[in-house]
């Protein structure tokens, strides 16, 4: 299998704690745990219906220049992204499993005005999980009625080529 063309990286003060949490609630996988001398995590991607994803821990250097990787848990629960899961299929299967869990549900499973359906988690140190499912095939002509706003393809198109 080819390597994905993006891994993002989500950034926790507790990252083994992270990992059993994600593993349990929303049933993602590790495919590669390193650790160092001391057993504290050095890297670990996690798998999930073939999308890749690294948990790491806090930290800071030379390879990142000035940027500091924290958890929204350090920085008042903000956050600069949050993480969207799309499943093929199960998204209401998913949720429960998930609420069952004791997931902090910000958003229950919810049809939107783009076809697909949604819900929301926030985790433990505060990172937001989207996690959605196609659900209708929407034109752009149906979401610009259903919302007031217009869809573009381009930047050109919208005015700011």
């Amino acid at each position: 299998m080819p390597a994905p063309t993006f891994v993002p990286a989500v950034f926790y003060k507790d990252p083994i704690a992270a990992l059993k949490w994600l593993e349990r609630v929303f049933g993602f996988e590790i495919s590669s745990l390193v650790t160092d001398a001391q057993g504290q995590l050095a890297h670990s991607e996690m798998s999930f219906h073939g999308g890749v994803l690294n948990i790491g821990g806090e930290w800071q250097g030379a390879i990142v220049g000035p940027a500091r990787m924290r958890s929204p848990a350090t920085v008042e629960g903000v956050n600069t992204q949050f993480v969207r899961v799309h499943l093929d299929d199960g998204l209401d299967a998913h949720f429960a499993h998930a609420k069952a869990q004791g997931a902090n549900i910000t958003a229950e499973p919810e049809d939107q005005f783009y076809g697909a359906r949604t819900y929301r988690v926030v985790d433990p140190e505060g990172h937001v999980w989207n996690f959605s499912q196609d659900v209708r095939v929407v034109s752009a002509q149906e979401m610009e009625q259903a919302t007031g706003l217009k869809i573009h393809a381009t930047l050109d198109e919208a005015g700011h080529g």
